[in-house]
């Protein structure tokens, strides 16, 4: 059976739109993720007229936390970013070594980073019913993380049918969790549903987190989820969609730790006492010792023989042994009993 911290739990920082279409923050926010320790950093990608109709209108949390136009086409035009600048983004993830992931919203966005040679791909929650978009993602053989917030397993289902008949391997795939709803709440995680995912699908688990809590990625953890991804900002006070659902710099890297904690205090399936435990052992454990004087050849019993501390000698558990034996000594009050048993 594994251990713990055999399943090698990976962090995705998800800048997504937070740099607000500048260069320098999403360069400083790749930085500062890094720091943190994160595995992956995300952005999101689309073709503004390829995405959405210019009447599409904002989600209400995008209406609280957003100040770029009355309609999502007006929102994330100001919050794009151009391929080119991608390019340079990817450049940057590889000089300081952290990996560089992309949602892309649209077939040709998938069709430009193809030639970034990417590892992996992000599906959007949106996207799990797009049936061109996942045939498409399908053929281009790399591995991906399905998110699945606003979905069925009805939906789950069809989308997986469609990547694996079109080329993609079970092996290629991770299943994420996700509550579309920006922040979420605790209440609605559903975190239990990895159990089902595991035993329905048998993929890899994720948990893409949107609410602002450090502990909830512990939670999919311990569910079985390997992957976590969670928004980043530099400021949540910032404006844009998402600033409001994500954690800042101090608390990215508090959850990181908390995880790497997390990780470690699981240990093994294995009881045994570790190293400072058998130190402590021969302190705390009891011996056999004479409850009063004894002489020698005198017969042991419940009478004349007890058991305290320290441990370094004959352990309780041989304590029935040494009844009825002649004392092959004299022993004075709390003097460890030495008999061979």
């Amino acid at each position: 059976m594994k251990n713990y911290r055999e399943l090698e739990i990976k962090v995705i920082a998800e800048i997504g739109v937070n740099h607000n279409g500048k260069l320098s923050v999403a360069k400083k926010l790749i930085r500062e993720s890094k720091k943190c320790g994160a595995d992956f950093v995300k952005f999101q990608m689309y073709e503004l007229n390829e995405f959405t109709t210019k009447y599409a209108k904002k989600a209400s949390y995008q209406n609280k936390n957003d100040g770029n136009g009355d309609n999502q086409y007006e929102m994330l035009k100001k919050l794009n970013f151009s391929f080119n600048q991608f390019k340079v983004l990817k450049k940057y993830c590889n000089k300081i070594k952290i990996k560089f992931l992309v949602s892309a919203f649209d077939i040709p966005s998938l069709r430009k980073l193809k030639k970034l040679n990417l590892d992996y791909f992000k599906i959007p929650s949106g996207e799990i019913t797009n049936a061109p978009y996942l045939e498409y993602l399908a053929k281009l053989k790399k591995k991906v993380f399905l998110s699945t917030g606003m979905s069925t397993l009805k939906d789950i289902q069809y989308a997986l049918d469609l990547l694996i008949k079109n080329g993609l391997k079970k092996k290629q795939i991770t299943i994420m969790q996700c509550t579309s709803n920006y922040p979420s709440k605790i209440s609605d995680l559903n975190l239990n549903v990895l159990k089902t995912f595991k035993d329905k699908f048998n993929l890899k688990l994720g948990f893409s987190d949107h609410t602002t809590s450090l502990e909830a990625p512990l939670f999919a953890i311990f569910n079985g989820a390997t992957i976590i991804e969670k928004h980043i900002t530099l400021n949540k006070k910032m404006k844009g969609p998402d600033h409001k659902a994500s954690l800042n710099v101090e608390e990215f890297k508090k959850m990181i730790d908390n995880i790497n904690n997390f990780q470690i205090s699981l240990g093994s399936f294995k009881k045994k006492p570790n190293n400072e435990e058998k130190k402590i052992s021969l302190l705390v454990r009891k011996s056999v010792v004479a409850k009063k004087k004894i002489k020698k050849g005198e017969l042991l019993n419940r009478i004349n023989l007890t058991c305290k501390r320290p441990g370094y000698g004959i352990s309780p558990k041989k304590f029935g042994l040494l009844i009825n034996k002649k004392a092959n000594k004299d022993y004075h009050l709390d003097q460890m009993i030495d008999i061979k048993v």
